[in-house]
């Protein structure tokens, strides 16, 4: 089972990989599954019919100079998800997922989204703490390493014991890569990531392995090969791979690699997803 589980498409707003692009390409990559999985990051983006208004900021390196701040057009998703599925039905397995950008202030939002639309799949990540970025360092600054780690994986920690509608977290130790001070002790993180860990077991959810730590020349996997092994130990087995993509260059990169590193671990098998029920495949 080749899948990619984490995939995003001009319906994001850090993306303009046309949808029906994205499947011609999975499919040429004799991938057998994809999983759209766009962006929502209520706090800090808001939805198209929003009264306030959009809200914009600059592009950054390859991207357009003014980027809308802007959830998925859900609708307009659905519609054409449901449209490329009938299309491509005898060529590729086509799944609607989300990525939900939560924080503990904005789970309301998230309960009410989950309500409306027939999700197959749900990632949870956090990629703001208190409306702040890491990638810009606004949620780092003024904090020491040991502070704004432990900060992070206490929401995490509160996020998984509060919300329930999700399938597994992803990229969960995202903090490690905008972490300019370096490498951060795994043992100092240990007892709170082992809670998590334990806790979305206990509710039936999963993890994501997040092939984009090949692109961004990290050292180890996304999440650690110590939380990997962690959530082995602990009892976990729901595991999905996702590239992250957000172009074609990144779609079902480092799959292969992936379930290597996953075997070594002494996983055996791998998740995909239908109407937020996970299916394993062995590896």
């Amino acid at each position: 089972m080749f899948a990619d589980y984490h995939v995003h498409t001009s319906y994001s707003d850090d993306s303009e990989y046309p949808m029906e692009e994205v499947v011609k390409d999975a499919i040429s990559f004799g991938l057998d599954e994809i999983c759209f999985t766009d962006h929502v990051d209520y706090g800090v983006k808001r939805d198209w019919d929003d009264p306030r208004g959009m809200t914009y900021r600059r592009g950054g390196a390859g991207e357009p100079e003014r980027m809308a701040l802007a959830n998925v057009d859900y609708p307009r998703y659905a519609t054409e998800i449901a449209a490329l599925r009938e299309k491509y039905k005898d060529q590729i397995t086509l799944k609607m997922g989300i990525e939900f950008g939560i924080q503990t202030h904005t789970i309301p939002q998230y309960e009410k989204l989950f309500s409306v639309w027939p999700f197959d799949f749900i990632i949870l990540s956090v990629h703001q703490v208190e409306d702040k970025e890491f990638w810009t360092q606004d949620f780092q600054r003024g904090r020491t390493q040991t502070e704004y780690n432990l900060r992070y994986y206490e929401e995490i920690l509160a996020l998984v014991q509060q919300y329930h509608h999700y399938s597994v977290l992803g990229h969960m130790d995202l903090i490690s890569r905008y972490d300019k001070a370096g490498p951060f002790s795994f043992e100092k993180i240990r007892p709170i990531v082992k809670e998590i860990l334990k806790t979305i077991i206990f509710d039936g959810k999963g993890i994501e392995v997040n092939t984009s730590c090949y692109r961004y020349g990290l050292n180890d996997l996304t999440p650690s090969t110590d939380i990997l092994r962690l959530y082995r130990d602990l009892g976990g087995r729901i595991i999905t791979i996702g590239s992250d993509s957000h172009r074609k260059e990144h779609l079902g990169a480092y799959l292969t690699e992936t379930i290597s590193a996953l075997k070594a671990i002494g996983y055996k098998e791998v998740y995909t997803f239908k109407q937020m029920c996970p299916i394993p495949h062995k590896l």
